[in-house]
């Protein structure tokens, strides 16, 4: 198809043309508009303020419940497409429901507990400790933020790469009822249902639930009776929220949510004949030959969505997870207000691969995991005088977590017993205070540190006994920033954000084998960002925002993985590493009916060269960019058509830190299109639509990882889906 044949070259010149139209005519737009239109620039949170979106001093993109909905977004994986330098994996252990955050180069794909995301993902203040069950249904929400660039000061806890806000709807006194349904091809059926009430003058409640499945995408062929077929998803969900506001001046918010996931474990393909040194195609490893001889990649499937695993321990995967959070507001007087965000969350899961990929019993990791954290945030933020505000507070963390793969669930390395038991507690404890000063009417500065104290104790066992190792870290970590508005309105900003990470244990210290002292923690991590922008209305019917921005990162660790003796094993590759690009986003309303949004990053990263090799920055492309029209047209009844479409491009990138295309491990870019098409009644009260996801079915590499032995070719779980979707208000 003619937009699947649109190269890299192409893509810019395209994107390019579209940037320059926007900026070059908008005079005429403005003139061809049947109506003026003034935009409701979205209020953030961002800086833990509330602020116009283009009055913060730092690259962020956000989304308001309804644009979510417009643009069909309904998990973090989606988000991932519309942002700029933004890109979501979701490996996990092979389960369907992680999402891992990559911004700027900084992220995360692994999940075990000695790990830590480089982007931080927060619902209503809460921080998020562990990737699987993270992929949110994305319903009851007020919006989303996506800051990019280090967040060291005011969200300091793993937010090098940049913070993920989700805020739901409070409860208020605002009377609602919202009831969904959705139905499509591959046997997707989804319904949910959205409350609130107020019970009397002081109690208002809102509750959100719902239920969500699709069928898979290939077969388990070796194992007729699998409760799940590859990548199929089943998922319920709930969250209850409570208000009491007994005056103007107080007010508490008490929720409780719950999500459980259970389905068939996600696609991947085990290729053999590309690594013909290794041990699957030579048929031995560590001189003893394997009982059934070499292997090659005919032993897997023709299909690579299918699974040729022998092991009924591996099919299914499964997540729960459990949370109540308590968000209190005190305004003292006009000057000073206090907020303390207390929560408490559980989680537990099922995974795990077979990595040959073969019914034969030669690979394979069944695994289960827990985590349980608590978190408490006390708040003081308040005035000084007329033209000074201030955000402090203190923050503490608590987190113990384990990852289990047990010989006696089916955990086989080498056709023989393994084991992999992991547990870790962290304690991160906090101070941060951000002051801003306006110096004029026009001229904004701010500055801010934070000062954090981590502790990890973790104990890992391979199958020869448990080893136990413990350091500690602290940081000050500070950005400074200014904005200035100028006579046009626009706004621009220059910053520097400082941010911090505490070192990580080995994720598989399969290395105790030869060294029993490999279990070690890396050192902390750190990085400054220097960062410039521009944003806001250049006309009534055009906005845009622009950042340049160049990150240098100190003992960054690349996860590199192999086998080893004993188990698969993984280190950290230590590096230094600089990250430059720009970032466009931009909504042009080029009439009354018809808007164009659009974005546009690129990011150049250069890593120190180690031992001769220069590494590259894992699942980073170089490009990515999407553009979405829509256009409402009126019919003669008062009723409304919108007609929508969204395109998004993922550049070439790579699934591990080197480019040497003799590892197999290039993950080539993917251009994905949706369409949507709905009908709004005049009385507003429902909304049928029809929708179509990656309406070009296309099929691309989520991630590749090369052992030495073979090549993990992590596969999409969303090809093409057509359906109809109905919203009822009440």
């Amino acid at each position: 198809m003619a937009i699947q044949s649109i190269g890299r070259r192409g893509l810019k010149t395209v994107l390019a043309t579209a940037i320059s139209l926007a900026l070059t005519n908008q005079a005429l737009a403005q003139e061809s508009a049947t109506e003026e239109k003034e935009y409701e620039a979205i209020t953030v949170t961002a800086t833990k303020r509330a602020q116009v979106i283009y009055e913060v001093p730092i690259a962020i993109s956000a989304f308001s419940g309804e644009d979510l909905a417009a643009q069909g977004i309904t998990d973090l994986t989606d988000v991932g497409k519309f942002v700029p330098n933004l890109n979501v994996t979701g490996f996990s252990a092979g389960h369907t429901s992680s999402a891992n955050p990559f911004i700027r180069g900084i992220g995360l794909q692994d999940h075990l507990i000695t790990t830590d995301p480089g982007v931080s993902v927060y619902v209503d203040g809460v921080y998020l400790g562990r990737q699987v069950g993270q992929n949110w249904n994305l319903n009851n929400i007020e919006r989303i933020e996506v800051l990019r660039g280090p967040q060291g000061t005011l969200y300091g806890r793993n937010s090098i790469g940049g913070a993920i806000n989700i805020i739901t709807k409070q409860p208020d006194e605002v009377a609602v009822t919202k009831a969904g349904l959705e139905f499509g091809t591959r046997g997707r059926l989804k319904g949910d249902v959205f409350l609130n009430r107020e019970i009397n003058e002081h109690w208002s409640f809102n509750f959100n639930g719902g239920y969500n499945s699709r069928d898979g995408i290939g077969e388990f062929v070796n194992i007729p009776n699998a409760k799940y077929d590859v990548g199929e998803n089943e998922e319920y969900y709930g969250r209850l929220s409570f208000k009491w506001a007994p005056n103007e001046d107080f007010s508490l918010v008490v929720t409780a949510d719950m999500n459980d996931n259970e389905g068939g474990l996600r696609p991947y393909q085990t290729l053999i004949d590309e690594v013909p040194t290794g041990a699957y195609y030579q048929g031995e490893r560590w001189g003893t030959p394997f009982p059934f001889g070499p292997l090659r990649n005919s032993d897997t499937t023709d299909n690579p969505y299918d699974n040729a695993t022998g092991s009924e321990e591996v099919t299914t995967v499964s997540n729960e997870a459990r949370g109540i959070s308590a968000t209190a507001d005190w305004n003292w007087n006009d000057n000073y207000a206090s907020k303390v965000v207390v929560s408490h969350r559980s989680s537990k899961y099922k995974a795990g691969l077979d990595d040959d990929g073969t019914i034969y019993e030669l690979d394979q990791f069944p695994e289960v995991g827990d985590a349980d954290q608590t978190s408490i945030e006390f708040q003081l933020n308040g005035f000084i005088g007329d033209n000074m505000d201030f955000v402090s507070g203190i923050y503490y963390f608590n987190e113990k977590g384990s990852n289990l793969q047990d010989p006696a669930n089916g955990a086989l390395f080498n056709g023989a017993p393994t084991l992999l038991d992991l547990n870790q507690e962290t304690t991160s404890k906090a101070i941060f205070f951000n002051l801003g000063y306006d110096m004029t009417d026009d001229l904004r500065i701010s500055g801010g540190l934070r000062y954090t104290d981590d502790e990890k104790s973790a104990s890992a066992d391979v199958g020869i006994g448990p080893v136990y190792a413990e350091d500690s870290w602290s940081e000050v970590s500070f950005d400074l920033s200014a904005n200035y508005t100028m006579e046009n309105g626009l706004n621009v900003y220059g910053s520097i954000q400082n941010g911090y990470q505490s070192g990580q244990f080995p994720a598989r210290p399969y290395c105790l084998f030869g060294d029993p002292n490999c279990f070690v923690a890396s050192d902390n991590i750190t990085a400054i960002n220097y960062e410039i922008g521009l944003k806001g209305e250049v006309t009534d019917n055009f906005n845009m925002s622009i950042a340049v921005f160049n990150t240098e990162y100190e003992d960054l660790p690349y996860q590199v993985s192999t086998t080893a003796e004993g188990g698969f094993n993984t280190t950290n590759l230590v590096v230094e590493q600089t990250s430059r690009g720009i970032e466009f986003e931009s909504t042009w309303d080029v009439t009354a009916n018809f808007a164009i949004h659009s974005s546009l990053g690129y990011i150049d990263v250069d890593v120190q060269e180690q031992d001769g090799v220069k590494p590259v920055a894992p699942l980073t492309p170089e490009y990515t960019a999407s553009i979405s029209p829509s256009y409402m047209m009126a019919l003669d009844s008062g009723n409304e058509l919108t007609f929508r479409l969204d395109y998004s491009y993922r550049d070439d990138m790579y699934g591990e830190p080197t480019a040497d295309p003799g590892r197999h491990t290039l993950v080539e870019s993917r251009q994905l299109v949706n369409i949507d098409i709905s009908y709004n009644n005049i009385e507003g009260d429902y909304t049928l639509s029809l929708y179509g996801r990656n309406v070009f079915d296309e099929r691309y590499d989520n991630a590749r990882l090369n052992t030495g032995d073979y090549v993990l070719q992590i596969l999409s779980n969303d090809p093409s889906e057509f359906g109809i979707r109905y919203l009822k208000h009440f």
